[in-house]
């Protein structure tokens, strides 16, 4: 048996339970950890909205696979695997990380206890994907934690036209089956914009769009039928995401800004 406080609510503390009840988003008000030197940073960057977030797993006799490194400490009756099933399985996640900038093995978490995640500034949100469909595309180095049952791949754009003029590359990671998964952002998720396409269509000038149902295809487009009118629109090429299922849209572009690492060189 183990006793941690670490999921009571204190002054600085704040707990946002998944209702699965599984995962613990830990959140701090301000960094009371800091030097007098920073001290003016920390108090106006948690005024902000730039706070430490902590990503907390309970498993039950259950599994849980998270991002490579990610692991700050764990208690109770858990064993770590990997997900490395043969010297072919290496080769392809090996080509899989060359070309999603993700990395190579994910340790997977077994057993009964606590899993707790290293500190980050960036934002941290869950997905079921029972509401994503075939599965849930997501840009790179968003992925940190997810059940044990959800199948993670590369998958390849349908259309070169989107990998060489759309900035978003040839590869992506798509998270499918049944499962929550922990994403991170660069950007709240009350922030950001859900798309419900039915039969449609989205188009998006820039890189704006965080996840996108695997259903959907996309491609890079003209905004007008003419080079010349698109020209004379001052938009050119746009993203464009068209069939049925869902898209996430962030404000901002999602690549172009960064969470600094307020005072920590350690904290992601």
């Amino acid at each position: 048996m183990y006793y941690t406080n670490f999921l009571e609510k204190s002054d600085n503390r704040w707990i946002y339970p998944e209702e699965s009840g599984k995962y613990h988003i830990v959140e701090y008000d301000h960094d009371v950890s800091t030097s007098p030197e920073l001290a003016i940073v920390e108090y106006f960057a948690g005024k902000m909205n730039v706070r430490k977030r902590q990503l907390a797993i309970q498993l039950k006799e259950d599994d849980v696979v998270i991002q490579s490194g990610a692991m700050q400490w764990f208690t109770g009756d858990v064993i770590v695997k990997t997900d490395i099933k043969s010297v072919g399985n290496l080769a392809k996640k090996l080509a899989g990380s060359a070309v999603t900038k993700e990395t190579v093995v994910k340790p997977r978490y077994t057993g009964t206890g606590l899993v707790v995640l290293e500190p980050s500034y960036k934002y941290i949100f869950l997905e079921d994907l029972d509401k994503w469909g075939s599965g849930m595309v997501i840009e790179d180095n968003m992925f940190l934690a997810c059940d044990g049952d959800v199948d993670m791949k590369v998958v390849a754009r349908k259309n070169i036209s989107s990998a060489v003029l759309g900035g978003e590359g040839l590869f992506n990671t798509c998270l499918s089956g049944k499962g929550i998964v922990a994403l991170e952002s660069n950007v709240p998720k009350e922030e950001l914009v859900f798309v419900d396409l039915n039969n449609d269509v989205l188009k998006v000038d820039g890189s704006f769009v965080v996840a996108w149902s695997k259903s959907l295809s996309f491609t890079v487009e003209r905004t007008t039928k003419t080079l010349i009118g698109s020209a004379a629109s001052g938009e050119g090429l746009v993203n464009v995401y068209r069939g049925s299922g869902h898209v996430l849209l962030a404000p901002v572009s999602f690549k172009n800004r960064s969470i600094p690492s307020v005072g920590k060189k350690s904290v992601r």
